[in-house]
């Protein structure tokens, strides 16, 4: 008997009076020291059939079919069983971990609560338990991590704090939904690394959902595949890699970012250019608030990006990769240069960086989170025209319809509100945000780390399809390092606020001058 047997899933949502199927006859299994994968694309069902394993779907799902648990049956089970099973038996590695984290509590703390819940160890006991922990999933120096709060965190280590609340009553299964998607690939291969120890040493079986098929292929015993709410084809990894029988399956895997951007003219000039730049963050302690140390985040970082240039930046988690993005664009605190278009930046006072703002743009990694819920698409894509007074003389939804049609979106759906769309359309709509202005700088902030393969394929199309057509300059921050290679013309590589080394693109991936751009490589393959 399988510990985990799922047979002939249906799951429908009642809406407006209305039912509508999201899982039709999903069946697989999980076995002790099993990993089995979920594929798909965003909509496909995959998390849906997760949560319904130990009924977190609420009230308005209809749930058919068997879900059983060491032999027993979740569906219908009552509350006190699934509290029982939820957390401590089956627990929960969920995408979005600043949806997961409560913002008012510590990370020991939360950690803590989850300890004493489950094993009944408190004080010092739980702290030992804690720091194990945080240090198992890769957090640097973990005692100054524990009175932080979820804000206070980068996007990975947020994650990474995800997993030890997982791991840390040791289940028997663990069902880990898009658990990589924020990390960085030399953190990455760590988490994959500890999980599958878990696997062998406790026994545990894995249910992984990804839309990451290098990751599936490194880890995954079995794989299922999923496509609007179907599984369309499953079986042991290296067959179906190897020899995949269903279309979509093949569409799958022919999906990467391939490429390279269209060269830099000759005579483009300097757009943006920092020279010895440095952002430290005080550490203050006691009743005056006393300054005892900094938080190294950047230093002496010096850069320069042409028009219609892509500087790449990478490294792991932490490293200050999106911090240097924000002093560069004075948005935070910074000492040494700091040029636009040939001006002297850095003394600039807010009402004159306010008329710079239209030319250097930012698209933030988390689509839906960087969308204000309470508006619609044209209201937040027309927003800045009223804050920069753009184009007052034209109808605003006819200037909303055009960069619409030019981010890829139909503007019809003009009026519908983010959670209508899906991630590849939010992502277009935070494109589409920035662009509106007409800048000249953009910053991405892992702009595809959220998407999957297929639509991270569109997504560079449509970024190097931009810069084609309008000279823009890119400081495109991410992960994932094939990405990187089909979008950026120059790379810098950053290490706990220090360049390690910079480059032309193709030079700094194929001949890699340090041991750590070398391992970062390495471990993207």
């Amino acid at each position: 008997m399988s510990l985990l047997e799922v047979e002939n899933l249906s799951v429908a949502f009642r809406q407006d009076g209305k039912s509508v199927p999201a899982v039709r006859g999903v069946s697989f299994s999980v076995d002790r020291g099993e990993t089995v994968a979920l594929v798909g694309e965003s909509g496909s069902g995959k998390s849906v059939s997760a949560l319904s394993t130990v009924s977190l779907l609420g009230d308005s799902a209809v749930v058919g079919g068997s879900v059983t648990y060491k032999g027993q049956q979740m569906i219908g089970a009552s509350e006190a069983r699934l509290r029982q099973v939820r957390g401590n038996d089956i627990s929960f590695i969920f995408q979005e971990p600043m949806t997961s984290l409560n913002p008012l509590h510590t990370i020991e703390k939360q950690l803590a609560e989850s300890i004493a819940l489950h094993q009944g160890l408190t004080g010092e006991a739980a702290r030992a338990r804690i720091l194990d922990l945080l240090t198992r999933v890769g957090i640097r120096d973990p005692e100054t991590r524990l009175d932080a709060y979820p804000h206070q965190l980068s996007g990975g280590q947020r994650q990474r704090v995800m997993i030890a609340m997982a791991l840390a009553n040791k289940p028997d299964i663990l069902i880990a939904d898009e658990p990589t998607t924020a990390l960085d690939v030399t953190i990455q291969a760590q988490i994959l690394e500890l999980l599958a120890g878990l696997k062998e040493s406790e026994g545990m079986g894995l249910l992984f959902i990804t839309h990451d098929l290098g990751i599936v292929r490194r880890i995954a015993d079995r794989v299922c595949v999923m496509k609007a709410g179907e599984i369309v084809e499953s079986g042991p990894t290296a067959a179906i890699f190897d020899n995949p029988q269903h279309p979509y399956t093949r569409k799958l895997l022919a999906a990467e970012p391939s490429g390279r951007p269209d060269p830099v003219a000759g005579e483009a000039p300097d757009l943006l250019r920092s020279d010895h730049l440095k952002v430290w963050f005080p550490i203050q302690r006691g009743l005056m608030r006393r300054t005892v140390d900094h938080v190294r985040a950047v230093n002496d970082a010096s850069i320069s990006v042409r028009a219609g240039e892509t500087l790449g930046i990478v490294g792991e988690s932490g490293s200050g990769k999106t911090t240097l993005a924000l002093a560069l664009m004075r948005l935070i605190a910074s000492e040494g240069g700091i040029t636009f278009d040939g001006q002297d930046i850095r003394q600039w006072s807010t009402r004159d960086l306010r008329r710079l703002r239209k030319d250097m743009q930012i698209v933030f990694q988390d689509p839906f989170g960087s969308l204000s819920p309470r508006m619609t698409c044209s209201q937040i894509i027309a927003e800045g025209l009223g804050v920069h007074r753009i184009d007052r003389h034209r109808d605003r939804r006819e200037l909303v319809a055009e960069v619409m049609e030019e981010t890829g979106l139909d503007p019809a759906s003009m009026d519908r509100y983010p959670h209508e769309f899906s991630g590849g359309q939010r992502q277009r709509i935070a494109i589409a945000r920035a662009m509106v202005l007409r800048p000249r700088l953009l910053v991405l902030d892992e702009p595809t780390s959220a998407l999957d393969m297929t639509v991270q394929v569109q997504i560079v199309n449509l970024l190097r399809d931009l810069q084609r057509r309008h000279g823009l300059a890119y400081l495109f921050i991410s992960h994932d390092l094939k990405v990187v290679r089909a979008m950026a013309h120059k790379v810098m590589v950053m290490k706990q606020g220090d360049v390690v080394e910079a480059g032309p693109a193709d030079q700094l991936f194929d001949a890699p001058q340090t041991e750590y751009t070398r391992a970062l490589i390495a471990a993207a393959g």
